[in-house]
């Protein structure tokens, strides 16, 4: 996976609640692994922005509801510092949710704003979003 030009920080637990950011039918979905993820041997896993992630739909469509699909952190209301020096945080935690491995997003556009380390790494979900930040 393509390295980010931020020093991300750790931000979500597995277990945590974010929004579903795009169209795709779901509305909350909760966080339930992290795809090549880095961590210590005994810790518990944990996914920062542009990562990767494994989701489970908590509430959204009657026919999504407990599914499971991969998904990638767009927001995180932790800040971090990028390399110019600012620290950037967002007002939600929140993911867009994907087709297949090569990066494709399920909708067919994003609500509100994404980050742009996220645009570096996925250049395909960041296409679809409203504006980048």
């Amino acid at each position: 996976m393509k390295p980010i030009s931020a020093k991300t920080t750790r931000a979500l637990n597995i277990g945590t609640h974010l929004i579903a950011a795009d169209n795709s039918g779901a509305r909350i979905v909760k966080i339930t692994g992290v795809k090549r993820g880095k961590t210590n041997k005994g810790r518990q896993q944990y996914a920062k922005l542009g990562d990767w992630v494994k989701v489970s739909v908590r509430a959204g469509k009657p026919d999504m509801k407990g599914e499971v699909f991969d998904a990638v952190v767009v927001r995180q209301k932790r800040s971090y510092k990028r390399k110019t020096g600012e620290r950037v945080c967002f007002e939600d935690n929140a993911v867009a949710l994907l087709k297949d491995d090569k990066g494709n997003p399920r909708g067919t556009q994003l609500k509100g704003p994404v980050a742009r380390e996220v645009q570096e790494r996925w250049p395909q979900v960041a296409k679809i979003a409203q504006f980048v930040l």
